[in-house]
C-alpha cells in the first residue's frame, strides 16, 4: 500500500476509535459555506465531518474491527464522527438535511452496531444528556419542594415561626 493512503487511513482510524459513533452522509449538491455551516454546527455539540474516500473509510472501519457498511459508501459521502453526545451530532445532521434537502443521511454505527436513517433521526429527536439529567433532578427534588411547601402553608400562614416549621419537619 502506498504510504500516503496508509497515512490517511491511520488518521481516519484514529477519528473512528476516539468517537462511539460514526454518521454517514451523502453530501451531494451542496456548497463549501453549507458544508462550513455544518461543520460548525457539529463542532458545537463535539462532533466533526470530514470527507474521504469510500476506500479510505471502507480500510478503517476494517482495522477499527467495526461492522461492514461498503454498501452504503459510495458516491459523495462525508463521515461524522466525535467525542460528544450522538444526539447533538444526529440532530446537526437532521436539520441540515432540512436546509440541503439533497443532503441524505444514509446509515450509521453507535457502539459497534449498524443503525439506518430512521433510527439516527430517533436519535436527533432525544434530548440531550444535559436536559435528561435536569428532568431527572426535578423529579427526584418533587417530593422534598412539596413538603416544604406543605409545612410553609402550615405555618406560614397560621404565624407559626421558622423554628416551630423546621421542628415540625424534624418530626
Amino acid at each position: 500500500m502506498n504510504a500516503d493512503k496508509k497515512i490517511i487511513i491511520d488518521e481516519l482510524l484514529e477519528r473512528v476509535n476516539k468517537s462511539p459513533y460514526v454518521l454517514v452522509m451523502d453530501y451531494t449538491g451542496i456548497t463549501v459555506p453549507q458544508f462550513s455551516e455544518l461543520r460548525d454546527e457539529l463542532r458545537a455539540g463535539g462532533a466533526e465531518c470530514h470527507v474521504a474516500k469510500n476506500t479510505y473509510m471502507r480500510a478503517a472501519l476494517s482495522e477499527a474491527g467495526l461492522p461492514d457498511i461498503s454498501s452504503e459508501l459510495n458516491g459523495q459521502t462525508a463521515f461524522v464522527t466525535g467525542e460528544g453526545e450522538v444526539t447533538s451530532a444526529a440532530k446537526a445532521v437532521k436539520n441540515f438535511a432540512k436546509k440541503a434537502e439533497s443532503v441524505k443521511i444514509k446509515v450509521g454505527i453507535l457502539d459497534g452496531e449498524v443503525i439506518d436513517a430512521a433510527k439516527i433521526d430517533v436519535l436527533a429527536s432525544l434530548p440531550s444528556r444535559d436536559e435528561l439529567l435536569a428532568k431527572l433532578l426535578s423529579v427526584i427534588n418533587e417530593p422534598g419542594t412539596s413538603i416544604l411547601r406543605a409545612i410553609n402553608e402550615k405555618f406560614g400562614n397560621a404565624g407559626g415561626s421558622a423554628d416551630e416549621a423546621t421542628e415540625a419537619a424534624a418530626e
